[in-house]
């Protein structure tokens, strides 16, 4: 069990400075990224009609019956079946765009995700290999 040399990044003598470098670089990018993004909903269609309705008098026959019974299976699937249903329609109706900027905050946003993740990656290299 060799203590002689510390060990970097990725188990190599790599520069353990520029993983974290890199790592901050990546997160401000990424949290500057995401936060200039914007999510809509659209409207759930099933068979030419809102679906959102379906899906929600499924759950609530459900809760109708687990009221009059709470063993009864048939209620207990209609409320996930309903849950489930609802959940995945919000989930795939979601639009997402890209809200407008300036070119340099997209340039320095993209070059901090992109400059970062060559910092990680030259860090994990052992140095002297170029």
């Amino acid at each position: 069990m060799g203590f002689g040399r510390p060990r970097g990044a990725g188990g190599t003598p790599g520069g353990l400075m520029q993983f974290f470098i890199g790592l901050a670089m990546i997160v401000v990018g990424a949290y500057l990224f995401f936060n200039n993004l914007v999510v809509t909903s659209t409207m759930w269609v099933l068979w030419g009609r809102n679906g959102s309705g379906i899906a929600l008098l499924i759950l609530l026959v459900g809760i109708g019956v687990l009221f009059f019974s709470g063993r009864s299976w048939l209620g207990w699937i209609l409320v996930v079946i309903g849950l489930g249903s609802i959940f995945i329609n919000v989930i795939t109706n979601l639009t997402i765009y890209f809200q407008a900027t300036s070119f340099f905050s997209t340039l320095l946003m993209l070059g901090l995700i992109f400059g970062g993740i060559g910092l990680v990656a030259r860090s994990l290299r052992p140095y002297g290999n170029g």
